[in-house]
């Protein structure tokens, strides 16, 4: 057995008898093998795909082949993972693969159960609808009902219409009479058990034939004649007609059911009518209610079966049973059956299909014949023939194909099938020397609708390419190109600078003879891995690197190459010395100054670590970018402004060309310092506000009061945004030092960054007093003022504002008297003004550092 069909018996019938349900089990789906391994799993996928592909062509597996193709298209980061050698996320899928296949097969069950209900049935149909709808199996799903108890069996087939024509006169006989039913009429009180009436009738103690339904005439004939008697011969008529009274007694049974069901009486009421109203053996009474419930339409019988197979779109089914049945043929009377109608409906369509399908096999274009047969099984489905026929009629052939070679691959492009019907595919074959002949006849290239490309082809050999258009199961004649000569270039090329040096390194195909490298229209001595080309610093020079194959004569031949390009540089100058400071107009970058360097161009770069190289050592400048932060940097007239972003080691370095030379290193701490410092004196305490630093969770405050010692304390984002600021209590008459700096751990260490600082002077405390004096026609005013030490207030003012609202500062009324360089204590006299009304006295120093205390109110109000 081949792996294609191996892989059908064992994964893909499986999934269709689960109702193309794709695995859960990514084992399973992909056939892959434990332990896992990454290059198994990459090639394994690669060909359960390529099965998938040649799969497809065949009608019944084309749905869920799809389905496999979408869900592929989910699960492809996963392979791609492990195609890089990465399973950790496929193995957690494949853990997850088990449990979402128990959840499936846990709501299948439920569903199951559900429909079972108390009757504990269910119909095979039922059964692989669940089974087709909650992705399991047919055999899972009579498993899980054999263990839940659940009996899976076909719904008992009950007669449509009456045994006998008067059969619903005797139903009114026997209401008429008070009987249960037409057992109940013939037995009467000996009915004392159960009955069975599906598979003939029985019961306890009794026995149905002729000879009963005589016994119970000649009873009747014996009583005397009235009402009830005629309504008794009604019955007993009635069963004489039937022949078989047994079949009678079952059909009375399941109309009594049928009402019952249309009264809309639920699944328990019905059993529970069945069993204790009629007397019906439970197991019988089980299988009545289930085939009631399971009745395809009120209509049934014939006529029903018909119905359903037309509207299934099987009309060739239906002309056969119309047949069996007997139905004429002819033409349709006003008397006609339902039945009658459906046949000849059918046997329209049938014959309406059969002109269709001749018109195929005569047909010549395959497109018209495809068009016809698809009219032909559009009405009727189940045409015997049509849809192999269909499946088989191949599409026009591609026009035409263009192969040309891309790099190491090949790239195909052609135009579409000019046929229109049915869903196309494309299948590109590949095959050394010759043209395929046939899909199986060389190696298959995966292609779209349009184009493919062919990764890794044979190199510097003769390849064919070939294209096939498939509709169904049918294949056209290939469209051909070729020969085509896939010679790939050199890989990996990279040239390496020096001091008048140019080096290169590539790999060389496996297949090519040798490499060519011209240099500005100058070959360059090189062999098959790379060179070393002497050339003058400081300018640009051109590569050509190209590989040469010996065609099939024997000739070389050149590919065009790879250009590139390198300029080599004298050995960069390292910068030995540089000082940092911050940047007073940014608080987010530092101002560097350094003496340029004579040779090559001056970066900085930011390392997490100290730099593992000495000063003035030369290396490549990509080892420096892969451990290190270039900082973008930009001159000024201060010096050159670098942002930094983050704390480190600030390297400088110098780079000409593909060369780096270390110069001095500087630790840098990346803590920027508070912005719009502020501090206020309020009575016994200093407030300090400032922009707090971005990015910075605590700061350091420093402050020192008068001679004391300076007193430092840690200052959460928190606790400033909790107290609107920051307050020191502090004598008014004392100067106070503060420094905030911002602070953070750098490592293991807790680090400040710069810090902002001022000074608040101290404020000397100056008390007065203001008294009248003299007779009433010459009253003076007395200021006197004093404090704890000797000072000299630069300027007093003494104001009067009149009315009942104290000035609150000198420009708030008349300025009575006014005395510059004051030294205290003094005593100072002014006359008093003379005012008709109540009026207020009050001192202000224009001094900023010194502070005036009022006296009482009542020595400041003046009566007037």
């Amino acid at each position: 057995m081949n792996v294609d069909e191996e892989y059908k018996r064992e994964v893909l019938e499986p999934a269709r008898a689960a109702g193309d349900q794709p695995p859960e089990d990514l084992r399973v789906r992909y056939r892959l093998r434990e332990p896992l391994r990454a290059a198994e799993v990459t090639a394994q996928v690669k060909q359960v795909r390529q099965c998938w592909r040649r799969a497809r062509g065949q009608l019944k597996y084309r749905k869920l082949i799809d389905r496999l193709e979408a869900e592929h298209r989910q699960l492809a980061p996963l392979f791609s993972a492990a195609e890089r050698g990465d399973l950790g996320p496929l193995t957690a899928r494949l853990r997850g693969g088990r449990e979402r296949t128990e959840r499936r097969r846990a709501e299948a069950r439920s569903r199951l159960v559900d429909a079972a209900g108390s009757l504990r049935l269910v119909a095979p149909a039922e059964v692989a609808v669940i089974a087709r709808s909650g992705g399991v199996t047919g055999a899972e799903l009579e498993a899980l009902a054999k263990q839940d108890g659940i009996e899976i069996r076909e719904p008992d087939a009950l007669a449509t219409s009456p045994p006998a024509q008067g059969y619903p006169k005797a139903r009114e006989s026997l209401d008429v009479l008070g009987h249960r039913h037409l057992a109940d009429f013939l037995f009467g009180p000996r009915l004392t058990g159960p009955m069975r009436v599906l598979d003939g009738f029985a019961a306890p103690g009794v026995r149905l034939d002729a000879e009963t339904v005589a016994a119970v005439a000649a009873e009747w004939a014996r009583r005397p004649r009235d009402t009830s008697s005629t309504h008794a011969g009604t019955v007993l008529a009635v069963l004489r007609q039937a022949g078989e009274p047994d079949a009678l007694i079952r059909y009375d049974v399941v109309e009594r059911l049928r009402e019952r069901y249309r009264q809309r009486a639920s699944e328990r009421a019905l059993l529970r009518h069945a069993i204790e109203g009629l007397g019906v053996e439970p197991g019988d009474a089980r299988r009545l209610v289930f085939a009631v419930l399971r009745e395809a339409a009120p209509a049934g019988g014939l006529a029903g079966r018909l119905r359903a197979l037309l509207d299934a779109g099987e009309a060739h089914a239906a002309a056969l049973l119309a047949e069996r049945a007997g139905l004429p043929a002819g033409e349709l009377t006003g008397d006609a059956g339902e039945a009658q109608v459906l046949a000849a409906e059918a046997r329209q369509r049938l014959a309406a299909a059969l002109r269709l399908r001749e018109a195929a096999e005569s047909e010549v274009d395959p497109d018209r014949a495809w068009q016809l047969l698809t009219e032909a099984l559009h009405l009727v489905r189940d045409l015997p023939g049509a849809d192999e026929r269909l499946r088989r009629l191949p599409p026009r052939p591609v026009p035409r194909l263009r192969a040309v070679p891309d790099g190491r691959g090949a790239r195909l492009s052609w135009a579409e099938s000019p046929s229109t019907g049915g869903e196309l595919r494309y299948l590109v074959v590949r095959r050394r020397d010759r043209a395929p002949h046939d899909p199986a006849d060389g190696d298959t290239v995966p292609a779209g609708r349009t184009g493919a490309h062919d990764d890794r082809p044979p190199a510097n050999v003769p390849l064919f390419y070939a294209v096939f258009a498939r509709r169904g199961e049918a294949t056209t004649a290939p469209a051909t190109a070729g020969p085509v000569f896939v010679r790939p270039e050199p890989a990996a090329v990279e040239l390496t600078t020096g001091d008048g040096v140019v080096t290169g390194r590539w790999q060389c195909p496996a297949e090519a003879a040798r490499v060519v490298v011209v240099r500005d229209g100058v070959t360059v001595p090189a062999d098959r891995e790379g060179f070393r080309d002497r050339v003058s610093n400081g300018v640009t020079h051109h590569y050509r690197i190209a590989a040469v194959y010996l065609g099939p004569d024997g000739r070389e031949v050149e590919t065009p190459g790879v250009r590139i390009s390198a300029t080599p540089n004298a050995p960069p100058d390292p910068i030995y010395e540089f000082q940092v400071r911050p940047d007073p107009a940014d608080s987010e970058q530092v101002i560097i100054t350094f003496t340029p360097p004579r040779r090559g161009t001056a970066e900085f770069v930011l390392l997490r670590e100290p730099p593992p190289w000495p000063r003035s050592a030369l290396l490549p400048v990509a080892e420096l970018r892969q451990v290190s932060k270039r900082l973008p940097a930009e001159p000024t007239v201060r010096g050159t402004a670098v942002r930094t972003g983050s704390s480190g080691w600030l390297l400088a370095v110098t780079v000409a060309g593909t060369t780096a030379a270390i110069g001095a290193c500087h630790r840098h701490i990346d803590l920027p310092p508070p912005g719009g410092l502020l501090a206020e004196r309020r009575g016994p305490a200093v407030h300090l506000g400032f922009d707090w630093p971005k990015g910075i969770t605590e700061v350091e405050l420093t402050y020192r009061i008068g001679s004391a010692s300076p007193e430092r304390t840690a200052i959460s984002r928190a606790d400033y945004d909790a107290q609107g600021g920051l307050r020191l209590p502090a004598p008014e008459d004392e100067p106070v030092e503060v420094s905030v700096a911002a602070a953070g751990l750098i490592g293991d260490a807790r680090m400040t960054g710069p810090a902002v600082a001022l000074t608040v002077p101290e404020r000397l405390l100056v008390t007065y007093d203001v008294a009248t004096a003299g007779p009433p026609w010459r009253r003076t005013l007395t200021v006197t003022a004093a404090s704890a030490r000797p000072v000299e207030i630069g300027r007093l003012v003494l104001v009067l504002r009149e009315g009942r609202v104290m000035p609150q500062r000198p420009g708030d009324g008349e300025t009575v008297g006014s005395w510059t360089e004051v030294s205290l204590p003094c005593e100072l006299t002014v006359p008093l003004p003379r005012r008709a009304g109540p009026y207020w006295l009050r001192c202000f120093a224009e001094d900023e550092d010194i502070e005036l205390s009022d006296p009482p109110v009542r020595r400041l109000q003046i009566k007037g």
